[in-house]
């Protein structure tokens, strides 16, 4: 059992920058590929971006690319979501999720939340103009 935790949301200013943070415990987490995900209010959740399980290859949403980066430590149990360039349509609840990577992760770079095992609660992002 992997237990998942958030942390780093807030109110920030558009152009702004936050990075968010998502400690494993239970088990470790180097043997499973990790994601980011959000969810406005009244939309699905939606993919943010996805890492490997050694970090080697990351993807990214078209409307996060060149904004935000994704990184793990694994020592540490821990991966990261670094977020620039805000805006206010980045406003959700961002939620971090672990997934045995396995060929349906690689088909769909980690894009798909069905194929994800464990969810963290969520930590709200808040951009405003």
């Amino acid at each position: 059992q992997v237990q998942l935790v958030e942390s780093g949301g807030g109110l920030v200013q558009a152009g702004g920058s936050l990075r968010l943070s998502c400690a494993a415990s239970g088990r470790t987490t180097s043997n499973y590929a990790m994601g980011w995900f959000r969810q406005a209010p009244g939309k699905e959740r939606e993919f943010v971006a996805s890492i490997t399980s050694t970090g080697g290859i990351t993807y990214y949403a078209d409307s996060v690319k060149g904004r935000f980066t994704i990184s793990r430590d694994n020592a540490k149990n821990a991966v990261y979501l670094q977020m620039n360039s805000l805006r206010p349509d980045d406003t959700a609840v961002y939620y971090c999720a672990a997934a045995r990577a396995g060929t349906s992760w690689y088909s769909t770079r980690g894009s798909d939340r069905a194929i994800y095992d464990y969810w963290g609660q969520g930590t709200q992002v808040t951009v405003s103009s």
